[in-house]
């Protein structure tokens, strides 16, 4: 697989990655997979080339359950050289909701459950999963800066950031990467500067949902023009978009989430699918 670098002073890494959350969490069709299951599916992108796994402490069931994708992408990864695994801090689960909780403290506490669920010293690539509107983003992005001067995380990365948001952080501390929801149904980042910024500063972008969920991948096969544009290229929706992704930007790295091999290895492929100037204009005038 073809590889980019994670920011402008991170290692390479394949430059389609994995996102590990629906591996963790209950998406409504029976439960989460089986652990040999999620194992499988992830060797499997492990196999593809796919070098950077993404997770957090909250892909998870509920408060209970902390720690579980990254648990299981610990005992999957196990020994294996060259991969890169990211996590992030600065959300919770109260009785299976979402919320925000980006206080230094809980950050730090955060960073170091994530550790030992990890098996790790130190964390690849530690992102803060969300600005907190209770607390001030230097306090939060200040924390994480003490965390990688004290050796427990390589790179800071941030998640549904503005640009202004990016370059407050970049103030305090590097930023590696930034990690905002991005695919045909969504483009605000294309919008409001975010993908400009990164590409300019050559931080890595990692699109999450890039298929827009997991209600928008299954309904990417009858999208219309978009399903006629990859069926005209003899390959399939989801990895026309990601190739779609890699050809709008350098910087961009996407982490779509899988739950079963088949899928991992059809994303995978999208490192060879090659789209030029005119592909890229043809596919967005099919959306």
């Amino acid at each position: 697989m073809k590889t980019r670098k994670l920011g402008p002073d991170g290692p390479k890494v394949g430059v389609i990655g994995l996102g590990g959350m629906y591996l963790s969490i209950d998406s409504g069709k029976g439960g989460r997979p089986s652990e040999a299951d999620a194992i499988r599916t992830i060797h499997a992108a492990l196999d593809a080339g796919e070098t950077l796994v993404d997770t957090a402490d909250v892909y998870c069931i509920d408060e209970k359950d902390y720690g579980h994708n990254e648990r299981l992408i610990a005992k999957a990864v196990g020994k294996r050289d060259g991969i890169t695994i990211a996590t992030k801090g600065g959300l919770r689960r109260p009785g299976g909701s979402w919320t925000r909780d980006a206080r230094p403290e809980h950050l730090r506490q955060a960073c170091e459950a994530s550790l030992v669920a990890l098996g790790r010293d130190t964390i690849d690539l530690y992102q803060l999963h969300a600005p907190d509107p209770k607390v001030k983003l230097a306090d939060s992005v200040g924390a994480l800066a003490k965390l990688r001067e004290a050796g427990k995380i390589r790179q800071v990365g941030l998640s549904n950031v503005s640009v202004h948001e990016i370059q407050e952080a970049e103030k305090i501390v590097p930023i590696a990467s930034v990690q905002n929801r991005w695919n045909p149904g969504d483009r605000s980042v294309e919008e409001d500067g975010v993908l400009a910024y990164c590409t300019e500063k050559k931080i890595a972008f990692l699109p999450y949902s890039p298929f827009g969920g997991a209600r928008g991948a299954a309904s990417l096969a009858d999208s219309g023009s978009l399903a006629e544009q990859a069926k005209k290229r003899n390959v399939s929706p989801h990895r026309l978009v990601l190739a779609w992704m890699l050809a709008k930007s350098p910087v961009v790295i996407p982490i779509p989430g899988a739950r079963r091999v088949a899928s991992v290895e059809d994303s995978a492929a999208a490192s060879s699918l090659e789209l030029s100037g005119a592909d890229v204009r043809e596919i967005e005038a099919s959306y």
